[in-house]
């Protein structure tokens, strides 16, 4: 199993990121490899299953994601079992500067169709789309000035 962990710092309450998480189409806008998000069922406490098409590489992947555990405002945990096997946990501590975003996934590292020499290339490569993500999330949700001076 690989493990990527990245953190963030994002400039609103920890509810305003859980909520915009909630719907997994959100990740379209935040995670520049994601394709596509289809069959979204979304429960009331924030849990998700879809299907998702995610290209690693130029290659594509097709999986399944459902929540495993959720606590409200403060995790989320998201399996996939199918696709790139792998379990994002995302975590919300609320601070004074924000919200601190941590994301660690824990995934198998497809080598069909690369091959082990391409190993070491993914691992950067993965670490890399998590950063990304998290950036863009907190570009994303970075507040308006009028909304900021409150």
């Amino acid at each position: 199993m690989e493990k990527v962990k990245r953190s963030v710092v994002v400039d609103v309450p920890a509810a305003r990121v859980y909520d915009y998480l909630t719907d997994p189409r959100s990740l379209l806008e935040i995670w520049p490899s994601m394709v596509e998000v289809s069959h979204v069922v979304v429960g009331g406490e924030g849990e998700q299953s879809f299907d998702w098409t995610y290209r690693m590489a130029g290659v594509p992947f097709r999986g399944h994601a459902d929540t495993v555990e959720v606590q409200r405002n403060r995790l989320r945990v998201v399996k996939n079992e199918s696709g790139i096997p792998s379990t994002f946990r995302w975590t919300f501590e609320p601070g004074e500067a924000g919200t601190t975003v941590d994301l660690e996934v824990d995934y198998e590292l497809p080598l069909q169709p690369f091959g082990r020499l391409a190993a070491p290339f993914l691992r950067w490569l993965n670490a890399r789309e998590a950063e990304t993500m998290l950036s863009n999330l907190r570009a994303k949700l970075k507040p308006a000035a009028a909304e900021a001076r409150v």
